[in-house]
């Protein structure tokens, strides 16, 4: 597939390109800092996204203006007394070192207990950690699966689970595939729930048009608050959209 990335200005933003075989031009703002990012057809000219970026410099400003708002997370060290956060509750981490198999156990609906072996590091740490997120969110996935593929009358061929930096999920329709951030396994249910429907509902509709929302509002009346629940919980201190 033919592509071309390149970086203009448009007065003071720099706004990336992204010129791909794709019918339609596609403009968003993504965390932390409010990059902008267009996805345009091969044949759109540079001047034509400066006009589709002016035309919408309200609604950037806008999100730009929330993501800067929006609390951070510090980066995390690993270390005893950090918060961490599993299904929208925050947990204190504590680090037990010994003669012990790496394990993760929660404690007290308020407690996450990290089990290692003596002398380990950050990223020994964070290793064990993120695989004990990975395996949630696998065990989740398939129930909350069976529970909406039925409401929206489709079913996927193959789902999976990575750490993306841009976005919440994504769906390739012709595959009936779709991937979901692991990041996902930190916000409370509801929100895992509205991304997942999302992405159901692009096995119905690609485009986010008038149709593929009333294909959300059937199926979730209650989608917008989650989807504003989601975009306002804290964000990781990784350069991080929906």
């Amino acid at each position: 597939m033919s592509t071309e990335r390149k970086t203009i200005r448009v007065g003071i933003l720099a706004v990336q390109i992204h010129r791909k075989a794709i019918k339609n031009l596609h403009l968003g703002v993504y965390p932390p800092n409010g990059r902008v990012r267009v996805a345009a057809p091969l044949a759109v000219s540079d001047h034509a996204i400066r006009l589709a970026v002016i035309n919408k410099l309200g609604w950037i400003k806008k999100q730009q203006t929330q993501f800067a708002r929006q609390p951070r997370q510090s980066k995390r060290e690993m270390v005893s007394g950090e918060t961490h956060y599993f299904q929208g509750r925050a947990y204190r981490l504590r680090v037990v070192e010994g003669d012990v198999g790496p394990r993760v156990q929660i404690k007290n609906s308020s407690t996450l207990i990290l089990f290692l072996k003596e002398k380990s590091g950050v990223i020994d740490r964070d290793f064990v950690l993120q695989a004990w997120y990975r395996d949630r969110l696998k065990e989740m996935i398939p129930r909350l699966l069976e529970k909406w593929q039925p409401i929206l009358g489709v079913r996927v061929a193959e789902w999976g689970i990575r750490k993306m930096k841009t976005k919440w999920g994504s769906c390739n329709s012709d595959a009936r595939r779709i991937w979901l951030n692991l990041e996902l396994v930190k916000k409370p249910v509801p929100c895992l729930e509205y991304l997942l429907v999302h992405e159901l509902a692009h096995l119905l509709e690609r485009k986010h048009n008038d149709r593929f929302l009333s294909i959300l509002d059937k199926a979730m009346p209650k989608w917008r608050a989650h989807r504003q629940e989601l975009n306002a919980a804290p964000l990781g201190h990784e350069t991080w959209r929906y």
